[in-house]
């Protein structure tokens, strides 16, 4: 399990609006599938951001991190420990947050806001909004009863009741199976739903039976509501990912871990099939990252400081045809407890340790890729053997990777039209021929990506 002291989002408990499930959405709907995952950014560098750099390249969402007021403390963690459903943590109050939803659709992006609702905090003190709480007792909210019975640690993943009923890391686990908790937790959604986010992430899902958050997505005012569910797939566990599916996309972890084993030791060539052929969930349901917030912390996956793999991976990713994929932009840290530069605030890209990955040009050139081939099967494929590919998809785009240790000239065969297209990984042009026909050198650690539509650098 990914080292999180995973944290709560606050909702004050209003009364909830009783709808009939409605059936889940298999991906974020529109015509734009990628989220931009700013992590720890605070509400108004987020907000700029939708404007100047996510809109523009034609993000689809942005990912904030949890917004309720949380234990105080600088560390990334405590905002995934919440206090109360107030929106008062670190990145910023409502108002600021109700300004960067509006913004940022302003901007054509929609908002998942990261959503706490397995537990609360693991001690007692006063919250970054003020509010006095203890371990089981957050007033107003919560009372001792509200909390399931098991008060110990999770110890063993092959216990359904052990996963789902004991404590997280010792954060104080809400009885979700309660009419009242679920009341309260649809109250805090439906109060994010009232400032206009679009959807959520479902943090640390697997440790509350799929049916309880059904009844919770039920009572929400927009029951259609993009819903993403972090349950981390552990061989032989008692709580598998394909029992969340009903309730909207799950977070395929095996998906990351498994691009970090093939960029680092193996072969380019055996991702002809990646996804289901991999024993993976139906695409439709999956969400897909090459790392996220704890795995680039744990060592599961790669993570920004890898180089041409960590950029290479994201190329493929979002040039593959599986699941909606998130981009992770965090932060260095030497200390993985350590929390946002300047408090969360972002005054500029690659400043003051803010990585910005979503904005790597490599990486923000393929987000116009993915949107222009949706729907495009692959076609086309080709491989060495050993660590270049290309693969086109449809008509509509054609990429080559080249992880080889030295550079590669060759002839590939596409189905685009003829014509000059733009490589948007590097800014020059190539020209396909009456035959489908494109020749290009690729250097080491290089990619080409070339789309219909796109005849100019």
């Amino acid at each position: 399990m990914a080292r999180r002291i995973l944290a709560g989002v606050a909702a004050l408990a209003a009364a909830s609006v009783v709808m009939a499930p409605t059936s889940a959405k298999a991906s974020p709907p529109g015509g734009k599938d990628v989220t931009a995952v700013l992590f720890e950014w605070n509400f108004a560098s987020v907000a700029r951001e939708c404007t100047d750099t996510l809109g523009p390249a034609g993000y689809g969402y942005v990912q904030v991190s949890p917004p309720a007021e949380h234990i105080q403390g600088s560390q990334w963690w405590t905002s995934y420990q919440p206090v109360s459903y107030r929106i008062a943590g670190r990145l910023g109050d409502r108002a600021a947050f109700k300004n960067m939803v509006d913004t940022c659709h302003a901007a054509g992006v929609k908002v998942v806001a990261d959503t706490v609702v397995n537990h609360m905090s693991a001690g007692s003190g006063t919250g970054t909004g003020g509010s006095s709480y203890t371990k089981y007792d957050y007033p107003g909210l919560y009372s001792s009863y509200d909390f399931d019975n098991c008060t110990s640690q999770i110890s063993n993943y092959g216990d359904r009741g052990n996963v789902q009923n004991c404590e997280l890391v010792g954060l104080a686990d809400l009885d979700t199976g309660e009419d009242y908790v679920r009341g309260a937790i649809a109250g805090y959604m439906n109060d994010l739903l009232s400032l206009g986010v679009d959807g959520f992430r479902i943090d640390a899902a697997k440790h509350m039976p799929a049916a309880d958050l059904a009844n919770i997505k039920s009572r929400l005012t927009n029951p259609s509501a993009y819903w993403k569910q972090e349950v981390i797939h552990g061989a032989g566990e008692a709580v598998q990912p394909t029992e969340y599916t009903g309730n909207g996309d799950v977070q395929e972890f095996r998906y990351a871990y498994d691009l970090k084993r093939v960029f680092n030791n193996e072969n380019l060539a055996y991702l002809k099939n990646y996804g289901e052929g991999w024993g993976y969930m139906n695409g439709s349901v999956s969400g897909v990252f090459v790392d996220n917030h704890d795995t680039e912390r744990n060592g599961a996956t790669l993570n920004h400081k890898d180089g041409a793999d960590y950029t290479l991976a994201n190329v493929f990713m979002l040039a593959w045809p599986y699941g909606a994929p998130d981009v992770n932009s965090g932060y260095e840290f030497s200390d993985h407890d350590a929390g946002p530069p300047n408090g969360g605030r972002v005054d500029a890209c690659w400043q003051s340790g803010w990585k910005c990955q979503h904005a790597w040009p490599e990486i923000k050139s393929m987000v116009a890729f993915r949107n222009a081939t949706r729907g495009q099967s692959v076609t086309d494929w080709w491989d060495n053997g050993g660590d270049a590919i290309a693969f086109g998809r449809g008509g509509k785009g054609f990429v080559a990777i080249n992880h080889e240790s030295g550079s590669l000239t060759r002839t590939y065969q596409t189905s685009l039209p003829a014509g000059t297209y733009c490589n948007v990984q590097n800014d020059t042009t190539v020209t396909v021929n009456g035959s489908g026909q494109l020749t290009a050198t690729l250097g080491s650690d290089t990619a080409l990506a070339v789309y219909a539509g796109k005849s100019s650098c």
